[in-house]
């Protein structure tokens, strides 16, 4: 693919599942794609960056590019978005203010608090019954 030459000397050119193409620059752990956008004679574009290991991670910049465009608007479009992409990546998430840094359990949805579930309300009534039951039967066969 002659825009994959302009964007990067060293690149891998594939097609997606969804049969767009997709250029991967490993030197620079970035990646962008080219799909169709869904109206006629236009491509969606859309960067992101590679992880570590390889990996791709969701897009950060999108944009639609007519396909009458020559080459080098393409090229241009696909720098833009990958130095947005780059200067996204370079900038620091920002904490959120009071929170401390240690990881917390992600709370079920629908709890407010620790409540025991009708099966744990069960389960400890049947034991309950059980013991009760137990210490009936000794009692009375211990009276005899």
């Amino acid at each position: 693919m002659q825009l994959a030459g302009v964007l990067w000397r060293q690149h891998t050119v594939y097609r997606d599942r969804a049969g767009g193409v997709v250029i991967r620059g490993e030197h620079v752990q970035r990646w962008i794609s080219l799909a169709p956008s869904g109206r006629r004679d236009e491509v969606l574009l859309r960067a992101g960056r590679i992880l570590d290991g390889g990996t791709t991670a969701p897009a950060r910049s999108e944009a639609v590019v007519p396909l009458c465009a020559g080459t080098g608007e393409l090229a241009a479009a696909c720098r833009r978005l990958l130095a947005e992409t780059a200067a996204d990546a370079a900038l620091p998430a920002p904490a959120a203010p009071g929170r401390t840094k240690r990881s917390e359990k992600p709370r079920r949805p629908g709890r407010k608090g620790k409540r025991m579930s009708f099966a744990s309300w069960t389960i400890l009534a049947c034991v309950v019954g059980i013991v009760a039951l137990y210490a009936y039967s000794t009692a009375t066969i211990g009276t005899r």
